[in-house]
């Protein structure tokens, strides 16, 4: 049977493996060479596809009764992320993108308050200060400007909110058909993006680079991310999921030599150490999620 310590060892396992299946991200947007819309649609069918075919491969046939059973944690799971997504689409058309990743940086904090309030979850103090270090090398990384408009600031604004309501639900509900709720949720961004998408540019080689980015980027990171979620406390998902951030522009600059700036290193570096730092710290102190 699994103790609780190691239930939390597995969570850390889970979530960290989900931030680097999403932090490919930078490199399949750099290799595939069509517009954001018809990027986003393939990507979320692809996605949402892997996602039934993983639970037709653990459960059967018999998996695809929990698409009946999601119930109110399984379906408000799906809009907080499809929002999420179509929040985040809007925020980089109309603001910065030094802006966005300030904004989705707080995501420690509203995880945090949201579990406080409703889960009665109370951070600890180290998980606080982790939080505001990832904070302060997120703003290194970006570097602030005034090049925001309030418009897209909000729509960021919604994004972090509905990627912190994503871990408490989890959470909250370690009964729900999760990988139902994730395949739900991989639908509902495409399908809002299905007006703006074309044809133009696709062939074999993109197609498959379209299904790769779903597979890895959908179905691999959310599964583990679901997964592993349920096993952390709220804020501790949001601390190891920040490790995404550092590690986009290394993926991108060993695969295409785009050398980050100096900035993004040290604000990349930054993130990393408070991650780590805080991982240690609770694996010598010996808590556990409860």
């Amino acid at each position: 049977m699994e103790t609780g310590a190691q239930s939390h060892r597995n969570g850390v396992l889970l979530v960290f493996a989900s931030a680097v299946a999403w932090s490919t991200s930078g490199l399949f947007t750099r290799a595939i060479p069509v517009d954001t819309p018809t990027t986003i649609l393939w990507r979320g069918l692809a996605g949402a596809a892997g996602l039934v075919l993983l639970i037709l491969v653990l459960q059967g046939p018999q998996g695809l009764r929990a698409f009946g059973r999601l119930g109110r944690a399984g379906w408000s799971y799906a809009l907080a992320s499809g929002l999420s997504m179509l929040c985040f689409i809007g925020a980089l058309r109309n603001t910065s993108v030094a802006h966005v990743s300030i904004i989705y940086a707080t995501v420690p904090f509203a995880a945090a308050a949201l579990a406080w309030f409703f889960l009665k979850e109370r951070p600890s103090r180290a998980a606080i200060t982790a939080s505001c270090a990832a904070l302060a090398g997120a703003v290194v990384m970006v570097g602030l400007g005034g090049d925001g408009h309030m418009t897209g600031d909000l729509l960021a604004v919604g994004m972090m909110i509905g990627s912190a309501a994503m871990m408490c639900i989890a959470r909250a509900n370690p009964q729900m058909p999760t990988l139902a709720a994730a395949a739900m949720s991989a639908v509902l961004a495409p399908l809002a993006c299905l007006p703006f998408a074309t044809t133009s540019g696709l062939d074999g080689q993109v197609i498959g680079l379209l299904i790769a980015f779903g597979i890895v980027n959908t179905t691999l990171a959310l599964a583990l991310f679901i997964l592993g979620s349920r096993c952390l406390p709220a804020v501790e998902t949001a601390l190891i999921s920040a490790l995404e951030t550092p590690m986009t522009p290394l993926w991108v600059w060993l695969a295409f030599a785009e050398t980050p700036p100096p900035l993004t290193l040290l604000g990349g570096a930054i993130v990393l150490t408070a991650v780590l730092w805080y991982i240690r710290h609770e694996s010598r102190s010996g808590r556990a999620a409860p």
